[in-house]
């Protein structure tokens, strides 16, 4: 795949260099040359990040009862670019247990502090109650990172899916969740909680981890949780997710989306990183949809049952979708040892 990209066009700025296919820096190239590009220029998106808002009849049937019933969804929190697909098909993304995070990545905007053992104890009635009002066929619940309670808040998760369960037996739950410090305890809790999915991100290459996660996390850590969370339950899909655009190379891509499968992982999401604020980490590079086929090509070739790889996917990225597949059968697909 390395002869194969695109060039590269080469900027410094005062947050260093960047990178980008020629393609995406066209205007920006041409804005150096007349002086007139400014660093505010190279953090503009390229044309192929410009979305549609949301529309279409279940997305405004949503939209409606989030308002109506002041609702919470990340989908609307982060102002995720997908928002009007993923809920045009019934699905959407939950967060559980607060909004302040006790880790600090450097690409998310998540407030950090110590919540000091609080959580909402009204959490999982009121968690079922959103998914039945919204009445959603697929759902996501992740959480922010709370190294504050014992169990990392594995027990609220799990009080959550089952009155999600008791709700809307129909519905399937997947957990994006934290690592929970590796604590297999915590994992086997979930693994067994009657969730269809386990995901944990991996977010990022081996070299680059160190500079994008928190030191409480690692690359090795994630794909152990992973590798744990499928082995306690073997009927369980497990999946992971990278972002793209933060200065890897597309051999250290391969070698992450090989990691993953060699530790079990059924399905795999690839996106272009976006740098939520000037504090955080800037972008590198604005990666073009055709290496982001090629990555999905490779992936598919690993035995990944989907990839789902484009700039404007993000880890809950139509969840559902690879039920589709084969009418739900997926889930009976016996996976390979794991030695």
């Amino acid at each position: 795949m390395k002869n194969r990209e695109k060039k590269q066009v080469k900027v410094r700025t005062k947050s260093g260099e960047k990178f980008a296919t020629e393609h995406g820096f066209n205007a920006i190239k041409d804005g150096i040359k007349q002086g007139k590009t400014t660093e505010d220029d190279i953090d503009r998106k390229p044309p192929w990040l410009r979305v549609k808002l949301g529309a279409g009849p279940k997305y405004k049937e949503v939209k409606n009862l989030v308002t109506k019933h002041r609702l919470s969804t990340v989908c609307e929190e982060s102002h995720c670019p997908n928002i009007g697909e993923c809920w045009n098909h019934g699905t959407a993304t939950l967060m559980l247990m607060g909004s302040t995070c006790t880790r600090a990545c450097r690409f998310c905007s998540v407030d950090t502090g110590n919540p000091n053992g609080w959580l909402d104890t009204f959490e999982p009635q009121s968690t079922a109650i959103t998914v039945k009002k919204m009445g959603l066929k697929y759902v996501v619940l992740t959480s922010v990172d709370r190294d504050d309670l014992t169990d990392g808040g594995a027990q609220h998760y799990v009080d959550c899916i089952k009155a999600i369960r008791d709700a809307c037996p129909e519905t399937r739950i997947e957990a994006l969740t934290p690592d929970f410090s590796g604590d297999t305890d915590a994992i086997r809790l979930l693994a067994h909680s009657g969730i269809t999915v386990f995901a944990q991100n991996l977010e990022t290459v081996k070299r680059l981890t160190s500079e994008v996660r928190d030191p409480r996390a690692s690359y090795q850590q994630t794909l152990t949780v992973l590798q744990y969370a499928k082995r306690s339950n073997v009927s369980l899909l497990t999946k992971s997710s990278l972002m793209l655009g933060l200065g890897e190379s597309s051999d250290e891509v391969q070698e992450a989306l090989s990691d993953l499968r060699e530790h079990g992982v059924d399905i795999v999401t690839l996106g272009q990183y976006m740098r939520p604020t000037k504090n955080h980490l800037p972008v590198k590079e604005w990666v073009a949809p055709e290496k982001f086929s090629e990555l999905r090509d490779f992936g598919l070739s690993l035995g990944f049952l989907e990839v789902a790889a484009g700039p404007l996917v993000r880890s809950s990225y139509r969840a559902d979708k690879v039920f589709e597949q084969d009418n739900l059968g997926l889930s009976k697909i016996p996976i390979k040892q794991i030695s």
